[in-house]
């Protein structure tokens, strides 16, 4: 039993040295979904980049005119806007799924 007392202390001390906001960044497993989110929106990007630098879908009829670069490189600049835009909105969606999950477990807890 004195075992678990002193974990009790140790993970409140821990708690009480953190800053509020990283505590509850840690309890959303902010860090994890954001981990996701970046593996997600990169293989996303690259993707649908490899689909249109390869002509997966067939070839791309080209009429306009690029300015200070090739079409490759400015569609490499939008692939990367997707895949900050894409792993944003899976963070995102993965933080409030948890937020939503915790709400329940806590309301389920004060409900007993």
């Amino acid at each position: 039993m004195s075992d678990d007392s002193s974990a009790d202390r140790s993970s409140s001390v821990d708690r009480s040295t953190k800053p509020p906001m990283l505590v509850l960044l840690e309890s959303l497993s902010f860090y994890q979904n954001a981990r996701v989110g970046l593996v997600v929106g990169a293989l996303f990007a690259v993707l649908l980049y490899a689909v249109r630098t390869l002509e997966l879908l067939g070839p791309v009829i080209d009429t306009r005119d690029y300015p200070l670069f090739g079409p490759d490189v400015w569609f490499l600049l939008l692939a990367f806007v997707l895949a900050a835009t894409f792993a944003l909105l899976v963070t995102i969606g993965l933080t409030v799924a948890e937020a939503v999950r915790g709400a329940r477990d806590l309301s389920a807890e004060r409900s007993e």
